[in-house]
């Protein structure tokens, strides 16, 4: 509740430099590979010609930083997803420039309201900041106004093309009403799940089955290839410990940002709020009765926080564990509403308010505490000045280690401690170390494990950076081929996934038996009977619902077309596989159609207009591609996928 006492305009804000970022591209960094790093012809970096532009391969490998950098897609399997990527790319490219061919236009006046509405920021009180302001915004996101307008024009002009091919979209009444039927209608099942894991005691090899597996598939069993590592670990929790600034230090500190230790007024309060902005107007007097009496009650002496944690309604303070009714931070003028802003800077600490009426509904007010502005005192900011201090160090000092620890031990890879001792840190020891394992006391980065994955004797890997803000170099002083593995090191390995794959056949053999026999019978419970199993019955569910023990109802889709009575399977999950009968088709309640006719008509209008665009849009680039207007250079293509998987 107190956000909502806020101004609105910070999550506008927020909401729409969203948007920036959906039509913008992250630069290229380190992560990307290099590729054709020299003096290339001009050609060698066209992906794609659309019309009269082009797609190169800086705007395709922006891209695919960009998705590398969200963690959507794993380095690994990266190259597989490129060409869809780029696909895509040109997708834009084709729908932007077919609008252009149909005269679509975006003005100058149209792109300075839309970037004033997206930035309110660059035009304070409706004044453009100027070019300089705007660009080195622009600069924070790794972008040039070039960059921002190119795109953003390219996603108006489609918006508008969007617009018109979706045009005429009609939903009927019948169409609603075969929705609605879809939607609501129910089934109940009785059904029998059955897993692998109940057939593993019959599963189980000898000796001499695993011997002769593992003989036949020797090649699938190899011991990778292994590093022994000293592994140079910066760690800025353990260099703070170090830190001790001086009071100089300190002063110095304080006086070059006084600012930042003056506090405005404010005060600290707590509330009962009884709400009338979500309830009919003829409920006000009731709610405002109700304030009195819990008002009467607190100045009989009433406890204010039980009353608050049982009768308000503003979740967040009446939760809060420490004191029911309090907000959670310190409020300064201008942040609450004017009606509560009013009462709680009028109120002396202790004082309870009368009741207060604002367009959230009816308040009672206690003042906690109440500071006056004031710059605090350096002795008083001290401690915040010494966090300050060392955070801004440490900072430094990892910078530091960062740029220069690897240089250091490239010079001198055989004495990691003497390079760690330099920079004052410490040095881990880790044989046999391979991708995917988790540094000792450090933790997992795949990161890491691809810095050191390719790296030979001697050779010193780049800084990686941990979540807990670690750095971690490090240099292999030892590299174990791979070879085969030995048959009493995979022994386990090869018993389990002969004992995995006897268990999923078994269980493909017993359902499908259930199912056979719960059609010979007609009754799946006796067909379950019959062979030691149990089923089970289930509450009327729809598509959308989930039978318990068993799973979402779209398992069964089948079963709402079958008649009563009707087996339905085998029907494999993700953890089994189950067979059911039909027992019941419970109808959809017509009453209620009227209640859902706009929810369902914007459903079925959204999934029309998705299918329409894709068509569309399939059909646009078509028609380009038939015309010579897009031409994909696969050699280039073909190239930049090789120098991921290269990298991978």
């Amino acid at each position: 509740m107190f956000d909502l006492f806020r101004s609105r305009d910070k999550a506008v804000r927020i909401l729409l430099g969203g948007i920036l970022v959906v039509v913008s591209f992250s630069m290229l960094t380190y992560l990307i590979p290099s590729y054709n790093s020299g003096a290339a012809d001009a050609g060698d970096q066209v992906v794609a010609d659309i019309g009269k532009g082009q797609l190169t391969l800086p705007e395709v490998q922006q891209a695919i930083q960009q998705t590398v950098r969200g963690s959507q897609i794993p380095p690994s399997v990266l190259p597989n997803y490129i060409p869809q990527m780029v696909d895509e790319l040109i997708m834009q490219r084709a729908l932007a420039f077919q609008a252009e061919t149909l005269g679509f236009q975006v003005t100058d006046a149209e792109m300075t309201k839309v970037i004033s509405e997206m930035i309110p920021g660059l035009f304070p009180d409706g004044k453009f900041v100027g070019t300089e302001a705007y660009s080195a915004f622009l600069a924070q996101q790794n972008l040039s106004i070039t960059e921002f307008e190119t795109n953003l024009r390219r996603q108006m002009l489609i918006s508008r093309l969007r617009d018109i091919a979706l045009q005429g979209i009609i939903i009927t009444p019948a169409e609603i009403e075969q929705a609605y039927r879809r939607k609501n209608e129910q089934i109940k099942v009785e059904w029998v799940k059955l897993t692998a894991d109940q057939y593993r005691g019959e599963s189980q090899p000898t000796a001499e089955e695993v011997q002769a597996y593992f003989k036949a598939n020797t090649a699938r069993y190899q011991s990778a290839e292994k590093r022994n590592l000293a592994v140079l670990l910066a760690d800025p929790a353990k260099i703070e410990q170090t830190l001790t600034p001086a009071d100089a230090d300190l002063q110095r500190l304080y006086n070059d940002g006084k600012e930042a230790f003056r506090t405005p007024e404010r005060v600290k309060v707590r509330h009962i709020l009884l709400k009338t902005s979500d309830k009919p107007a003829s409920e006000d007097p009731k709610i405002r009765a109700k304030a009195e009496d819990l008002l009467k009650q607190i100045r009989g002496g009433a406890n204010f926080a039980d009353l608050a944690k049982k009768f308000s309604e503003d979740a967040t303070s009446a939760n809060n564990a420490k004191s029911p009714g309090e907000l959670p931070d310190w409020i300064t003028r201008g942040q609450t509403v004017p009606e509560f802003e009013k009462v709680a800077f009028t109120l002396k600490p202790t004082q309870t308010s009368d009741v207060v009426k604002t367009q959230y509904g009816y308040h009672i007010i206690q003042v906690l505490a109440h500071e006056d502005a004031r710059l605090r005192p350096f002795d008083e900011a001290k401690a915040d000045l010494t966090a300050q201090w060392k955070k801004q160090r440490v900072n430094d000092l990892m910078q530091t280690i960062s740029d220069q620890a690897q240089a250091a031990l490239q010079k001198d890879p055989s004495n990691p401690d003497k390079v760690a001792a330099q920079f004052n840190v410490q040095v881990l020891r880790v044989n046999d170390f391979q991708a995917g394992q988790p540094l000792p006391d450090v933790g997992m980065s795949p990161d890491f494990g691809q810095a050191v994955g390719s790296l030979k004797q001697g050779e010193v890997s780049q800084p990686v950076a941990f979540n807990d803000n670690k750095i971690a170099i490090a240099v292999v002083t030892g590299v174990t081929p791979a070879r085969p593995s030995t048959l009493a090191e995979v022994e386990g390995s090869v018993r389990e996934t002969l004992v995995a794959n006897r268990s999923a056949a078994a269980l493909q053999k017993h359902v499908q038996e259930l199912a056979d026999a719960g059609k010979k019978f007609g009754n799946l419970a006796q067909a379950a009977k019959s062979m030691g199993l149990q089923s089970k019955v289930s509450a009327e569910v729809n598509r959308a619902g989930s039978v318990e023990g068993l799973g979402p109802a779209s398992y069964l889709d089948q079963a709402f077309t079958k008649p009563d009575g009707s087996i339905v399977g085998p029907v494999n999950l993700p953890d089994g596989a189950a067979v059911a009968q039909v027992t019941q088709h419970i109808a959809a309640d017509m009453i209620k159609l009227g209640e859902q006719i706009t929810a369902i008509r914007d459903e079925l209008k959204r999934q029309k207009e998705s299918d329409r665009y894709t068509l569309f849009s399939e059909g646009v680039r078509q028609t380009l591609t038939g015309q010579g207007k897009i031409k994909v250079h696969a050699p280039v293509l073909q190239r930049l996928i090789a120098s991921f998987k290269s990298n991978s």
